[in-house]
């Protein structure tokens, strides 16, 4: 193969790439930013402009869930015309556990102690979801709010919901309180087909990375693993 024609071909690569990347930007911006009118009338109406359904295999372990306020200010007329907000609305925050991550090597069992050891993945926060349609309160105030100060002083407060409410969902005590609940999720998911197979006495210890600062064996006495315990009991 000569050199002109892996050029060419590099070349046609290159074009089919730059095509295909603009044509999913094109995409998403008619999605995000392009009103969809009625065919008939062309008003712009409520509907579902895309959506996609994907497969997931994370286990939802506890979910953060209350009240949020958050303020904004608006300043605009050379600092003459300024403006507040203070919004209250319902906020949750969900927690996940990845149990498609857990393979036959996080798994461990003790023989003496007839103990499962599941070295399971980090508790993952979902992007907190601030209901502002059941809001609870919304309070402006200034002398003069103009329509463009009341679209920025709506955003900025959503946007500072949002962020506290994922603060709060990743403050530490909150992960604490979400990875104990994902240790009972996953022993209670895990000490179910234990206990179909004989173990119904076992113990299912769950551990978080943070909880193993090293994968060695001496923390733990191993004797054998799961699937001969499996396999033996079959």
């Amino acid at each position: 193969m000569n050199r002109s024609l892996i050029q060419t071909l590099v070349a046609v690569a290159i074009t089919i790439a730059v095509c295909l990347a603009a044509f999913a930007l094109y995409q998403r911006y008619t999605e995000e930013y392009v009103v969809t009118p009625e065919p008939e009338t062309g008003e712009a109406v409520t509907q579902v402009v895309a959506a996609r359904l994907s497969g997931a295999s994370a286990l939802k372990v506890a979910e953060l869930s209350g009240t949020i306020q958050s303020v904004a200010s608006d300043v605009r007329g050379f600092g003459m015309l300024r403006s507040d907000q203070v919004v209250k609305a319902p906020f949750s925050v969900d927690y996940f556990i990845d149990a498609s991550a857990i393979g036959a090597d996080d798994l461990e069992w003790v023989e003496a102690s007839r103990t499962l050891i599941v070295n399971a993945p980090d508790v993952t926060v979902a992007k907190p979801n601030v209901d502002e349609s059941a809001r609870t309160l919304v309070r402006t105030k200034g002398v003069f709010v103009t329509r463009e100060a009341g679209e920025q002083l709506s955003q900025r407060t959503s946007q500072a919901a949002q962020a506290k409410a994922r603060s709060e969902a990743a403050s530490p005590q909150r992960l604490a309180q979400a990875r104990e609940n994902g240790r009972r999720a996953l022993a209670s998911l895990l000490g179910a087909p234990l206990g179909t197979l004989g173990y119904g006495d076992a113990r299912v210890v769950v551990t978080f990375p943070a909880e193993r600062p090293s994968r060695s064996r001496e923390r733990w006495d191993v004797s054998r693993a799961p699937a001969d315990v499996v396999g033996n009991a079959r």
